[in-house]
This record gives structure tokens, sequence and C-alpha cells, in this order.
């Protein structure tokens, strides 16, 4: 790491005043005729560092094995919208389940409000599949092939020559393969594994359609991590735009403690902090470590601002300086605005416990939602357009059509039967068996004596029943002629 007393771009003055507005005129990675700037940001060492390549480690061998993991026979995760089929932790949900999503969207909504509230956009450093792959795949990938930011900058810079060619195009090429690997990843949680392996290793012919999508997946993903790379963060991800109104002055948020640091300057040698506080100066020595490695190019001694994703990495080189001069760590590190101002420690605030209500409220809704609900989703409706029948031992039919849904992983054979009077439920065709995880279509006929229609619409109430158990309760309307004289069976 460069001394914190040579300094890439030191200040000018060592009493420079800050300006809190003006890095909000401008992005940091464009220049004043809006070309962008690339950036190389340096390579973190530290603690926290550390820390989150074990969680990624710990996050990627998830998402890179969870769609062949199985749970109960079902995968981890699977989002099919073409089939309209969604597994989530082994279980199977359909259309049908759409209250449930609608209660698991609130959940999950009201989720982000509270932990950003609390934790800031610990997401988004930690645990963002964007940040994981971005920081530590692809931009440890760029290390190893082109050296440090440095170096970086001097390849770049530098004539194209044979063993400029070979980085470059070995480089491009790595992460062209990561990308087929993350797209046929991605690819899998929609149409699962026995889909995707049949797409590669049968005739390409046969499967147009989901070979366009690889390829579509394919260069999304190169397109993100070799050239789009933090302005997915800083241009098109909207949560760095929400936190302004998710977090307050207790959240607790990666920050550059400005009243320690203030003013900022250079560091005399052999110079004290007593001798340095005398001269009306800070602990910042207005090295830029903390702006050498920020991978969105931010100056974190601005404040709060969208484009910081909470990665740590300056709080990492902030520290290591520190030691180097022999000044306390901590100078950017975790804690509140409270803190810095006020020297408060972290407390809840009222609106955090607010979120907490709803968010512990729609978890338990969600809660008895699933405890619930049924193994066999059944929907029975009127035929459309057909009229009831008359038959010649004055008996009345009506068509109708069943739709039955397994979300277990077994087949089940269901009958039906009337619960509210008597008459006769055939299904038309075989013996109704609905496959695992799958859908069954068939007609139903209806029929009724005729002394029990008593009006235009009658309603019945069915039971639909795996052997002797009930699975649901079925409610319609039988249609017949309007008896005006309790069962003689004339119309008026």
């Amino acid at each position: 790491m460069p001394s914190p007393l040579d300094t890439e771009a030191p200040s000018t003055s060592p009493t420079r005043e800050i300006n809190w507005g003006d890095f909000r005129d401008h992005l940091t990675t464009a220049d004043k005729e809006g070309h962008r700037k690339w950036l190389y940001p340096r390579k973190p060492k530290g603690r926290y560092y550390r820390a989150r390549t074990w969680v990624s480690y710990l996050l990627l061998l998830v998402m890179f094995a969870g769609p062949f993991v199985r749970i109960g026979g079902n995968p981890l995760l699977l989002l099919n919208i073409v089939e309209r089929r969604f597994v989530i932790l082994g279980q199977v949900f359909w259309p049908q389940d759409v209250a449930i999503f609608a209660i698991g969207m609130l959940l999950f909504l009201t989720g982000i409000a509270v932990f950003t509230a609390a934790f800031g956009r610990l997401w988004c450093g930690w645990t963002c599949p964007q940040t994981l792959l971005m920081e530590m795949v692809f931009r440890k990938i760029e290390y190893l092939i082109e050296g440090d930011a440095t170096e970086q900058r001097a390849l770049a810079r530098a004539p194209w020559t044979a063993r400029k060619i070979a980085k470059k195009t070995g480089k491009q090429a790595v992460f062209l393969a990561l990308s087929f690997i993350i797209g046929n990843t991605l690819l899998s949680y929609i149409i699962g594994t026995e889909q995707l392996f049949q797409i590669i290793t049968d005739d390409p012919r046969r499967h147009l359609e989901g070979l366009g999508f690889m390829v579509a997946f394919t260069l999304i993903f190169y397109g993100i991590f070799a050239r789009f790379r933090e302005q997915a963060c800083t241009f098109i991800c909207p949560y760095g735009r929400l936190q302004a109104s998710l977090l307050d002055e207790n959240t607790i948020i990666v920050a550059y403690n400005h009243r320690r640091g203030e003013q900022r300057g250079r560091l005399h040698r052999a110079e004290s902090r007593l001798e340095r506080q005398q001269r009306g100066m800070g602990d910042c020595i207005d090295c830029r470590q903390c702006v050498s490695v920020c991978p969105t190019g931010i100056d974190i001694r601005d404040g709060t601002q969208m484009e910081c994703v909470h990665c740590t990495a300056c709080i990492d080189a902030c520290d290591a300086v520190m030691r180097k001069v022999q000044l306390p760590t901590g100078l950017i590190g975790y804690t509140s605005l409270n803190g810095i101002e006020r020297g408060e420690g972290l407390k809840v605030a009222p609106r955090l416990i607010g979120y907490t209500a709803v968010l512990i409220g729609l978890g338990c809704v969600l809660a008895a939602m699933l405890l619930t609900r049924a193994d066999v989703g059944t929907t029975l409706l009127r035929a459309p357009g057909a009229l009831y029948n008359q038959t010649a031992d004055n008996r009345i039919n009506n068509l109708y059509l069943l739709k039955v849904i397994n979300k277990t992983n077994h087949e089940i054979r269901i009958t039906l039967k009337l619960e509210n009077m008597e008459g006769e439920v055939n299904v038309i065709g075989n013996e109704l068996v609905v496959p695992a995880q799958g859908l069954a279509n068939t007609s139903v006929l209806i029929t009724l004596p005729q002394g029990s229609v008593h009006s235009a619409n009658t309603g019945l109430v069915l039971g639909a029943y795996q052997g002797t158990k009930r699975v649901q309760t079925l409610r319609t309307v039988f249609v017949g002629p309007r008896d005006d004289t309790n069962g003689t069976g004339k119309d008026r």
C-alpha cells in the first residue's frame, strides 16, 4: 500500500474546507462532457474484506448449487413463469396461491424497509449478487490477470503489444465463460435443471427458444460485469435512491467521522496527535486511500451518498493508514449520524418499531396461510354456453369443467360427492387421477332429481375427496327450470 506520507493526490491546502454540496452536482464516473471515466479501484485488504470474502464464498456456493438441491423431490427455488409454476424452499406454488404471493411480497418489501432503517445498505455491500459477483469474482480475476490498480492504468495507457493483447483477450475470454455459467445458472432457476440439460445435450435445432435465452443471458451478464459494472448500482438499481426515505439519524451506516477528521491535511513527519490538534488539524491526513479502493469512485468523506454500497473497503483502507501513522482506527466505520454528531450510542427509532410490528403481523398472516394451505387446488365452473338438460326419467343434469392442481410429489385420485342434497356426480372419461405436481382438466356431469330443483339457480356444495379425506369444498350453482308449484316441474 502506498505510504500515507506519499499519496497519489495530495491536498493543495492542509486546511481545505470540505464542501458538502459540491459532490452532488456531478457523477464521479463521468467527466464534464458526460464521457465515462473508467474506474480502477485498488485491491482492498483488511478484516472486513476477509469477512466479506468468506460470506461471499458461502452465498456463491448456495447460488450455484441451488438449482441442484432438492427438498422433498422439489428444487430449492424455481420460478417457472412460462408454466406458472413456482417452487420456494421445496414448496410448489401455483397461480391459485396468488394471495400467498401478495402477502409474501408485502412481507418482503416491509422487510427491506425494516432492514434498511436498521442497518443501512448492508444488503448491497455484503449479500447483493451484483456486488458479490463483481467484487469477489470478476474483480479478483482482473487483479490476477492485469494486476492492481496502478498496473491496470499503465496497461490501459500502454500501446497494443502482444503482451497487452494476450492479457486483454484472456481476461475477456474468462469473463465470457463465467457469464455463460452465471447465465445458465439463472436459466436453471427459471426452467429447471432437467430442461436445461436437455437443451445442452439435445439437438440445438429442437430447442431454438431455449438456446436463444442461453445466449441472451450470457451476453447480458457479460455486458454487466465486463463493461457496465458499478453503473448497474448507480444508474439502474432503485435501492440507492430509496435509502433517502428509509434512513434516519439512528441507522447504522458506513460513514466518515468528520468531527474527528476535519480539518484535513498532510501529516508532518514525527508529528504527534497533540501537536496536530494544536495546529487545528483533525485525524484525516488526506491520503485518499479511502477513495482509491472505492468500487463506485466516491469520496466517503463527502457524506452519505447514493453511490455508496457499504462495501467497507474504505474502512479497511483508512484503518490501515491510521495504524501506520499511530492514530486511533475507526475514522471511517459503522456508525450513525447521531453517533457522529452527538456521540450517542445506537438506539431503536420509533418508526423502526412500527415497521417491525407490521413485519411481524405480515409474517404471522403468511405463516397461517402456509400452514392451512391445501395440497390440492380445485376449480369447478359451468361449461360455457351449456344449458341444463331434462331426461325422460324426470331428472336434470348440468355440465361442468373441473380443474385440479396437485401440489404434492405423488399422484392422487380425486372423487367428488354432493354434500347438500341427493344426486349423482359423474366424471366424464376415466377415473380422475392427478399426476404429481401436475394439472388435470376434465368434464363433470351433475344430475339431480327434478323435484330437488326449485329455482333457476340452485346452490350446490360438493366435496373433493382423496380417499376418505375431504381436501376441498366446492360451491357452484345448478341451472334448471323455475318451479312455482314446489316440484311439479312446470316452467312459469
